[in-house]
């Protein structure tokens, strides 16, 4: 049986970075976008008035944990994908979007909340379900 040689990396022969920098990018296999797209951030002058006040309740200075949250579509239906169910909540029918990619993603972000806020989430369900009764 022959056997192959095996070359040594040098240099030369170095992969080309992939880009992926971070342990978490790593981790996942691909890029964290917003860390080099800056239109990807929230502009926060365009949050809607529930998400204003949803943020000062909270006491927290920005989106944080919103940050990723944008509007896309389910079988042609504009909808926010919840991660707690790992499904689509799909927007009201007679919900009007704007234009802007910003503006629909602060309704899709508000839409989220109001969701998982919802009694009918069904986290609040299985809750119920599952609850020690004392």
């Amino acid at each position: 049986m022959v056997k192959k040689k095996i070359k040594k990396r040098t240099l030369k022969n170095k992969p080309k970075n992939t880009g992926i920098k971070t342990a978490r990018e790593k981790m996942i296999g691909q890029h964290i976008g917003y860390r080099y797209d800056v239109n990807l951030l929230p502009d926060y002058t365009r949050l809607t008035p529930f998400l204003k006040k949803y943020i000062e309740k909270m006491g927290w200075d920005d989106l944080n944990w919103l940050e990723d949250v944008h509007m896309g579509y389910e079988n042609d239906k504009p909808a926010v994908f919840d991660r707690n169910i790992n499904g689509w909540v799909t927007a009201p029918k007679n919900l009007k979007l704007p234009k802007n990619q910003q503006d629909r993603d602060m309704i899709a972000r508000e839409l989220l909340i109001k969701f998982q806020m919802s009694p009918n989430h069904p986290l609040v369900v299985l809750k119920k379900a599952y609850q020690k009764k004392d």
